[in-house]
């Protein structure tokens, strides 16, 4: 199994080799260069494995050049029940929105109450194992744009791990008290957090811009590190999201709710592509399902591209109260276009050079409709996000954060508009009480609420009853550690602060 730059197809590269660099030395994205097919047979045969079966099988199929023993040893160390409260750590909720069915998968039952846990728990042992393959003298230098959720779920990961230092760059008015709460407070003698001037594009872009300076890549070189990454361009992080759209679509099946071999819908609250882009890897693989829903909140960029077949940044930012899809760049959809070209990598790379010189392109006719097939796009502002989570808890039962609210929306329009009443697996993406101010004020009817974050986190349990995730109520007595604050152009210069690099 090898794996190409979507901008340069000439540039191959080992599994361990893509984990190891994060992004190819072009500033394309790594992509495998075959996708594994799996028959119902295999399907079935994952059917009657746990979560931690489920994931050796994938990982192996595209890991080649790593033994059973290491897949093993990072599967096992990353899934455990101790991190996630069972052995299931990505379990369906099945819900009712009136007379929809909604079968909620919850992927946020891990030691930051997000859906980045679940790749961002194995990713350390990926990486660290990838290095010792590639570059055993260097230690690695983790760096990391989030809009909120994947800069926690990676410190967490990186942790005190050895070889490894790791920076998190976060927009100083863009995350929720919490997330921000979750990273300045963040232990480990490895890690390094910095607030940036302007929203998460600035900070990704940024990030990517160190990737490839030659001039800062060679003088860390010099000084025996390497750059990698944690955000979803990173090959090794999108890997293990595959994992739980088979786990679902097992679960299923195990659960009676579809017959092997029926097909299934994907609902996906998505700013940087990459959890909806794992669900296409999914169905390339041999998942059975219909339809890919992308829900965006109102920096609906994707929604208006799946509909128009023109990605254009040049649009008002929003900050809403779904921050961590607040995202005008969407990465990974670089790698979709790669795929829906059939490996183009001319054209891709004309699309993404015209995505930096004039903020937009347009995809070719063939390539919308191809994706038009399969995608449908929708929306949710910040008004009917609360909407939706006032009427999903005090009518149905059941309490959402903001990011799973547009979700909801989202699909509860589509089935409404087209009739489709396909089984849909609705992701989940974070525990309400990340959100703990929007979700009070969606639930707490017009009520005055506190001022102070925790307060919010107890009056919302008091009205809800819904448990609040230990790790969340452990960071109230935490200390800050982090007060950082920079400008996007200066983050070369605090990267190589932090290392003592002259």
């Amino acid at each position: 199994m090898k794996y190409n730059s979507t901008t340069d197809k000439n540039i191959t590269v080992s599994a361990s080799q893509a984990i190891a660099q994060g992004i190819s030395t072009d500033g394309g994205l790594f992509v495998p260069v075959e996708i594994p097919q799996y028959s119902l047979s295999d399907i079935e045969a994952l059917t009657k494995l746990d979560y931690v079966g489920r994931a050796k099988k994938i990982l192996t199929d595209y890991l080649d050049d790593f033994t059973a023993e290491e897949i093993d040893e990072c599967v096992t160390k990353a899934y455990t029940a101790e991190k996630f409260g069972s052995n299931n750590p990505a379990p369906l909720s099945y819900q009712k929105y009136g007379d929809i069915d909604m079968n909620i998968l919850e992927l946020w039952h891990g030691p930051t109450s997000a859906f980045k846990d679940m790749a961002l728990q194995i990713l350390p042992h990926l990486l660290t194992k990838s290095l010792r393959k590639t570059s055993p003298d260097k230690e690695a230098v983790i760096l990391v744009a989030t809009s909120g959720d994947t800069g926690k779920a990676a410190l967490e990961g990186f942790k005190d791990v050895e070889g490894t230092k790791i920076m998190v760059f976060y927009p100083v008015d863009g995350v929720s008290p919490m997330q921000k709460r979750q990273m300045t407070t963040q232990e480990g003698n490895n890690v390094n957090v910095c607030a940036i001037k302007g929203n998460f594009d600035d900070a990704q872009t940024g990030v990517k811009k160190i990737f490839t300076d030659k001039t800062l890549v060679k003088k860390l070189n010099e000084n025996n590190y390497i750059f990698s990454s944690a955000n979803s361009i990173n090959w090794g992080r999108l890997l293990p999201q595959i994992v739980y759209y088979f786990s679902a679509y097992s679960e299923l099946v195990n659960d009676g709710k579809i017959s092997l071999g029926d097909k299934i819908n994907v609902v996906v609250p998505t700013g940087n592509f990459g959890n909806i882009l794992a669900s296409y890897y999914a169905f390339r693989m041999g998942l059975p399902i219909k339809k890919f829903i992308c829900a965006s909140n109102s920096n609906n960029v994707l929604t208006d591209f799946i509909a128009t077949g023109t990605y254009d940044k040049n649009r008002s930012f929003y900050a809403t109260i779904s921050p961590s899809m607040d995202i005008l760049v969407s990465s990974n959809l670089e790698r979709f276009l790669y795929h829906m070209t059939e490996c183009d990598d001319v054209k891709v790379k004309e699309w993404m050079t015209s995505l930096k010189t004039k903020g937009a392109y347009t995809v070719d006719a063939d390539v919308k409709e191809k994706i038009a097939n399969f995608f449908a796009g929708g929306f949710c502002d910040d008004e009917k996000t609360k909407k939706i989570i006032d009427e999903f808890f005090n009518k149905y039962g059941y309490l959402c954060d903001t990011h799973t609210a547009v979700a909801v929306s989202v699909y509860k329009d589509y089935v409404e508009s087209t009739g489709d009443r396909t089984p849909a697996v609705i992701d989940s993406t974070a525990s309400p009480y990340k959100f703990s101010g929007s979700v009070l004020s969606a639930v707490a009817g017009g009520e005055k609420l506190p001022d102070d974050e925790f307060a919010m986190v107890e009056l919302l349990n008091a009205k809800t009853g819904a448990p609040v995730p230990a790790p969340l109520a452990a960071l109230k007595d935490k200390e800050t550690r982090f007060t950082n604050v920079c400008e996007a152009e200066d983050m070369p210069e605090f990267v190589l602060n932090s290392l003592g690099v002259k």
